[in-house]
This record gives C-alpha cells, structure tokens and sequence, in this order.
C-alpha cells in the first residue's frame, strides 16, 4: 500500500498543470493543450523547448560519454571556456551545475582576494532586492528579508546598499575599511526587473578600480542574450572582474559558470574549490550547441528588438490605466508593475493557457524565449493587456 505522505518536499507551490512536451515557445499537457510560455522556465530555455541543434548535441554527447570528473581533462569544457572568454573578455572560467554554485564561486573568490591582502574580515557589498541563490552564502547575500527568514544565523562578511545609489556605496567606503567587492546584478530580477541608470555600472567600476576592489556581476538571469546583448554590462563599456551566469547556458540543461579576469583569476588554485558534475561532457556540449545558436543566428539582436516591441505594445495598451505603476524592460526582460499585489495573475493567466510569473508581489515578469515569433510576441501582449485591464476594474 502506498503511502498517503507526499515523497517530495513542499518548497514549491506548484500550480495544478504539468506537460508532456515542448515544442518552441510552447508548452503542451497529458490532453494536448497549448500553453505558451512567457516564462521560459525563468529565463532557462532562451532557445524554446526541443531546439533542434541543443536536442542533437545533447544526443550525440549521450551516446559517447556523460561524465568523467574533473580529475582528468574534458575538452568540451576547454572548448566552452574558450568560447565564453572570448565573448566576455574574461580570462578563466569555473564551471558549476547552477547559478547559486557560480555565486559561491564568485564570493569565495573575493573572500580569498581579502584574505592574500591582509584582510582579516573581508565584506562584500551586496545589494537590497537582489537575489543571489539559496544556499547560504548566496542566501546571506541576497537583499531579501523573506527568502532568509528562518535560517538564521546567517554568514557574515556582507554590507548591505541600496540597488542605483552610488552615494550609498561611497558612504559605505568612507566607513569601512574591509570591502574587498561590490556584487549586484545588473539588472534586479527577482527584485522585480529593475533597471539602473545606466551610469550605473560605470560608476561601480570606478569605485573599485580606486580602492581596489573587485566588481562581481551576477547575470545567473541577465546572461546569454536576456537583455539584448550577451551579458548585460555589454551594454556598456567596462569589464567586471567577476562575472557568474548559468540559467540560458544550457537551455535546461544543468550549468552554471564563474568567470573571471585579472588578479581574481589567479585568486582559486588547486585545492581551493570544486565541483563532482561542473562543467561534464554532457552539459558543455548542450552549452556550446546554446552558444553557437545565440551568435551565429541573430537571436540576440531580435532579441532586443522584440522585446522592445512588447514592451512599447503593453505600454500603448495600458496607457491611462490608474493601477499600473509602471511598465519596464530590457530586452526580453519585461515587467508590468501594478500599484497592488497581483499573485491571482498567474492562475488567471494559466487559464488562458499563459506561463507567466509575478515577482515582488506587485510585478508582473515576462521572460519568454528569445526566439518568439511575431505572432506569438502579439499574443503575450494581447493576453497580458486583458489581465492587467481586468485587474483594475
């Protein structure tokens, strides 16, 4: 007799649908429906579902070898580290199996920083509505009272900033002699899609090229063609000293990596830090099928201009709408923000066989693939502008 206990844990609240199989930006249940994903598996499959080129790299690598460990060379793994070092201008690479571990591998890399420079308790700024991960040091990290409630004590070695304030981050310098990184994101996502000045990072990368520094740039979300440029800091014209990223690499498959330039490239040497799965066979040849797809095919560029579409289409659509706060993206990060808490959205809109998401409560997010077609760009729009109309009257 089966028990009547639930054998999976209850940290989801799932909704009351699952799916049987995926086809581009669309998602189909046990009867056949369509869904079409707005979501992507937050900002996971930036290619759709079933891409064909990630779908034959993941079969051809099946049939000839998963994993080996990274006690002995993978030249998969040497050939993606080549590929996303020359797209970021980073010189190494740390490869992991999420974008939490590439987070811990970015934080131990500024601890150690400290620690070689005679800094004894070495502090991280990090900033308030970020999201960084769920495991500890990634949890301490985060600018988010919520996810952190219940699991106290919490690690220390954090300062906490306001996200787009430098004045906030020079005070903070001119009191504490410890900081050894800033690390923020350069676009909040979890925090619900906010968008800094664009002076901003600059500004960062100033402050830490004077004292020293390390500038950590998490883009777990914004990375592989999110906002419309590979990673998000390409949009302007500096370089982190760090920067970590997983989610699109591998279009679902499990990766996350830490890259690195300069002295913090140098800072992780053996015996230092490691990974059993990080960085297998399996997953490089999922990540360099991504990475070939996203720059030889235009997807991120159309990504842009898409995602610029969307959002100026639901801002003519809900102009005038008194609850609607404000209307924001970045490329193929959206958000309709709503002046109340719009959690009902998401089962509302999974009636209308839309994925969607509500973050902060009060924010709406779309992270659809990159890829969508015209029609199906429309049809978000249509979708969305009928919840948001809804949900004020």
């Amino acid at each position: 007799m089966m028990s009547s206990v639930p054998t999976i844990m209850p940290t989801y609240g799932r909704l009351p649908v699952s799916f049987e199989r995926g086809k581009g930006a669309c998602l189909f249940d046990a009867d056949g429906n369509r869904y079409l994903d707005a979501l992507a598996g937050i900002a996971v499959c930036g290619l759709g579902h079933a891409h064909p080129a990630v779908t034959d790299a993941i079969q051809r690598q099946a049939e000839t070898l998963l994993h080996t460990s990274n006690l002995y060379e993978i030249p998969l793994q040497t050939q993606l580290a080549a590929r996303l070092c020359e797209i970021s201008g980073m010189d190494n690479v740390f490869f992991a199996n999420s974008g939490a571990e590439a987070n811990e591998a970015a934080l131990k890399i500024a601890r150690r920083y400290g620690n070689e420079r005679g800094i004894d308790n070495p502090q991280v700024i990090a900033m308030e509505g970020s999201f960084h991960g769920r495991t500890m040091a990634t949890l301490t990290a985060t600018g988010n009272r919520k996810v952190q409630a219940s699991f106290e004590p919490l690690l220390g070695g954090f300062l906490r900033a306001p996200y787009n304030d430098i004045p906030a981050i020079t005070n903070i310098a001119a009191n504490n002699s410890g900081v050894v990184a800033i690390f923020v994101e350069p676009v909040l996502g979890e925090g619900g899609v906010q968008i800094p000045a664009d002076d901003y990072l600059p500004k960062l990368r100033e402050i830490c090229d004077d004292r020293d520094w390390l500038l950590i740039l998490d883009e777990v979300q914004t990375g592989n063609g999110r906002t419309g440029r590979y990673f998000a800091y390409q949009h302007t014209n500096i370089l982190p000293d760090v920067v970590t990223t997983a989610k699109g690499l591998g279009n679902g498959v499990p990766i996350g990596a830490c890259l690195a330039r300069g002295t913090a490239a140098e800072t992780l040497v053996a015996g230092t830090h490691g990974s059993t799965f990080g960085g297998n066979p399996l997953s490089c040849a999922a990540a360099l099928a991504v990475i070939t797809e996203l720059t030889d095919g235009g997807v991120i560029e159309r990504a842009a201009e898409l995602g610029e579409r969307i959002k100026n289409a639901l801002v003519e659509q809900l102009e005038g709408l008194n609850h609607v706060r404000d209307i924001r993206g970045k490329g193929m990060m959206i958000a309709v923000e709503l002046d109340n808490p719009c959690t009902d959205l998401i089962q509302k809109a999974l009636a209308k066989r839309l994925l969607l998401n509500v973050t902060t409560d009060t924010v709406l997010r779309l992270l659809p693939p990159l890829n969508l077609t015209d029609d199906e760009a429309d049809e978000i729009v249509e979708i969305v502008t009928s919840l948001v109309q809804a949900a004020g009257s």
